[in-house]
């Protein structure tokens, strides 16, 4: 794990641009899950989500990072992360996690959500639900002279209290001039572990969530993960900054 001297402070100057960024993408991101529904590809909410990052003069984050073909990552179901948009048509009863970056004056914002298509089944909206509950209990520990892991151990508390899994191969990140930057913030472990937490810290929280068994493979894609047992996933993400007074979420 990362110490808190590898971890960049952010100047309010710097988590200006960052919160315009953050509101830029919220935009996008609500424009996008109107989208989301039944009788739609993954490739057309892509082509979307890359017509709105034109016409609001911001770059894709995703477009081209390691080789990445879409603007967007789309899984669906049993796919956790990293689903490359294609020919996949959504369909009722599916659930769609939309993972979106933009670069703005040179800074990242990051921001996921899973959203329900149609009707869907009770376990999985309360999957929905408790991913995305996950996710503020997280934020709530983003707290100056917490640690690290008090962020982690929030999230996976609240996931299996409720008896879903929380995955471990893929995690949260710090985030500014590059997608990802340190420290690594996974969505389970002990309380009170790791670095520090100071103001202007700047983080990518975003647990990732399996109706079933935790383990997780990447299809010969080289890209998408899927769940091991090919039960459903959901997966909530924010970029926030770290204040005296509390975190402010900047995709919000």
């Amino acid at each position: 794990m990362a110490d808190d001297r590898s971890i960049s402070i952010k100047t309010p100057e710097e988590i200006k641009i960052m919160r315009e960024a953050g509101k830029i993408l919220a935009e996008i991101v609500r424009e996008l899950k109107g989208s989301l529904k039944s009788g739609v590809t993954t490739r057309e909410i892509d082509q979307k989500a890359e017509e709105l990052i034109k016409a609001y003069h911001v770059e894709p984050a995703f477009k081209g990072y390691r080789g990445f073909p879409g603007c967007v990552c789309l899984s669906v179901n049993e796919e956790v992360v990293h689903g490359i948009p294609g020919g996949r048509v959504l369909k009722d009863g599916d659930i769609a996690s939309l993972d979106i970056g933009i670069i703005y004056n040179h800074y990242f914002s990051d921001m996921a959500i899973t959203v329900g298509i149609g009707s869907v089944k009770k376990e999985l909206q309360k999957l929905i639900e408790v991913t995305a509950e996950s996710l503020n209990q997280g934020i709530g520990q983003a707290r100056v002279n917490n640690q690290l892991s008090d962020i982690s151990h929030a999230v996976q508390k609240h996931v299996e209290a409720n008896h879903f899994s929380v995955v471990r191969e893929f995690v949260g990140h710090g985030i500014g001039k590059c997608l990802h930057e340190e420290p690594e913030i996974p969505n389970f472990g002990p309380p009170h572990k790791g670095p520090v937490l100071k103001e202007g810290m700047v983080f990518a929280i975003e647990p990732m969530v399996n109706l079933g068994k935790s383990p997780t493979k990447i299809l010969d894609d080289g890209w998408t993960v899927v769940t091991e047992d090919g039960k459903p996933s959901a997966h909530f993400e924010q970029t926030i900054a770290i204040w005296e007074d509390g975190p402010e979420i900047l995709t919000k």
